[in-house]
């Protein structure tokens, strides 16, 4: 029942993040309003998601993951409830911000799993839920059309409100709270700063392709970005009690799966932004299939079941060549996927041939990622690794879309469409980040899954001599 609920309370976050992009234009005619403002129906989740995805997990780790999972959750189902009762776009907004408070769910569940779950049974756990984070989203874009063409675009928020809100009661009743704590107060600056430059980044890159990349406003933004993450970083080495401990970030196996997790969130969110409207442009632009929001996105299936079929066995995969081979092997394939969907795609075979390889790959290597985050890290930071992890994939993701964006609007044709040079150059970058993945992969510290267990399973019995004593 706790693996249940903490399933689908990642499955319903990944979700939001994607089912509102196949049918901005129709959110945009509903409430009569213009592209630049329906964007930050996205942007604005986006934001507060990143937000509150570490600052959720580090208030775990202090006061009880089980509670703040079912504040993450009733954060979730109320954005929900509030979005499809939205009269005004700016409600709407408003409604995906408090959505982003369910950003804390990713770092709350891996945090459960290390906690409760039995020690032959993390590694499996940890591969399926992550590979729900590419699933969800390749889900929601598959999923957006059908619901909105029966049902209204409203049911995009009606039933993630009903299964969330299930979830939350659910999680009362059944998720035990955590036995492992970091006592402390948690420092109002750090938490400030975190957010202060999280949001000058992420505003500044996905803004760039409207605002150009030259622009003062986009220059400024990344700037001030720069100038927080220093402050912020200076400020977590001197408090008592820091958000995010800078010499935890500094582990072998934390930074490089960090930079890993970066360059597949390239790969991925961008693929899964812009293979949809490639597959929507009418073939008299001498590309694309003039698909439906739904063709589009069934389109895309193959990647989705790949994904999930690929988190169902990444952990018996790791447990025979390690977790860092698997990261590596599913980077390459993934890269061998985005390189074919650059060469060939003039047909719809091809490109849900490609799309499928692609998302072997992707799912390989993203199942694989949260184990060796926890691998790395103590039981008492498990929570704010894994925020910190999930945000940079958010991060990439944001860095992917901005580029594929800027690449794919640099030429147009006289229909207004883009060129479908800037998809096959673009699709072309995203193959090489995912190669860069693989080599960056290399450099993961070496983890093998029965060594993490023997040391899940020694800290389990030293908290427990430790319980006994006192």
């Amino acid at each position: 029942m706790t693996f249940a609920v903490l399933a689908v309370s990642v499955a319903s976050y990944t979700l939001m993040q994607s089912l509102t992009v196949p049918v901005l234009s129709e959110i945009e005619a509903e409430f009569d309003t213009n592209q630049n403002t329906v964007t930050w129906v996205l942007t604005a989740y986006l934001l507060s998601a990143s937000v509150f995805t570490p600052i959720m997990g580090r208030l775990g780790d202090a006061y009880g993951k089980q509670r703040m999972l079912v504040i993450s959750l009733a954060a979730l189902a109320l954005g929900s409830l509030a979005a499809a009762l939205a009269p005004t776009i700016g409600l709407l907004i408003l409604a995906r911000v408090i959505q982003g408070v369910g950003g804390g769910v990713l770092p709350l569940a891996f945090g459960i799993i290390r906690d409760e779950f039995p020690i032959e049974k993390i590694g499996g756990a940890v591969s399926i839920v992550s590979s729900l984070l590419a699933v969800g989203f390749g889900a929601g874009i598959v999923l957006a059309g059908p619901l909105t063409s029966s049902l209204g675009f409203r049911w995009l928020f009606w039933l993630p409100f009903i299964v969330t809100a299930t979830a939350a009661v659910v999680a009362v009743l059944v998720v035990p709270e955590s036995p492992v704590r970091t006592p402390g107060r948690i420092a109002i600056l750090p938490a400030a700063l975190l957010s202060g430059w999280l949001i000058a980044l992420l505003l500044g890159l996905s803004q760039a392709p409207d605002w150009g990349w030259g622009s003062p406003k986009v220059i400024g933004l990344l700037v001030l970005a720069v100038v927080l993450l220093v402050a912020w970083i200076r400020v977590e080495l001197v408090v008592d009690v820091p958000l995010i401990d800078m010499k935890m970030m500094r582990l072998p196996g934390v930074w490089t799966t960090n930079l890993v997790a970066l360059l597949l969130g390239v790969g991925m969110y961008a693929s899964f932004g812009f293979v949809p409207q490639f597959n929507q442009t009418p073939s008299s632009n001498g590309y694309g299939f003039g698909s439906s929001i739904t063709e589009s996105g069934l389109i895309l299936l193959p990647s989705a079941i790949m994904t999930f079929l690929t988190g169902l066995v990444a952990a018996r995969i790791a447990r025979r060549i390690g977790p860092k081979t698997v990261v590596v092997i599913g980077s390459v394939i993934g890269a061998a996927g985005m390189f074919l969907l650059a060469s060939f795609h003039d047909e719809k075979w091809q490109v849900a041939l490609a799309n499928a390889i692609s998302g072997t790959g992707i799912g390989l290597a993203f199942a694989c990622l949260a184990g060796l985050i926890v691998a790395a890290v103590t039981p008492q930071q498990t929570g704010v690794a894994s925020g910190m992890n999930a945000n940079i994939r958010t991060i990439g993701g944001s860095i992917g879309t901005a580029v594929m964006a800027s690449i794919v609007t640099a030429h147009f044709l006289p229909s207004g469409f883009p060129k479908e040079i800037g998809y096959t150059a673009g699709f072309l970058v995203l193959g090489f980040a995912l190669l860069a993945a693989a080599v960056a992969g290399l450099a993961i510290p070496s983890v093998s899954e029965k060594k993490l267990e023997s040391r899940i399973d020694q800290e389990r019995n030293d908290r427990e001599l430790s319980i006994m004593g006192a």
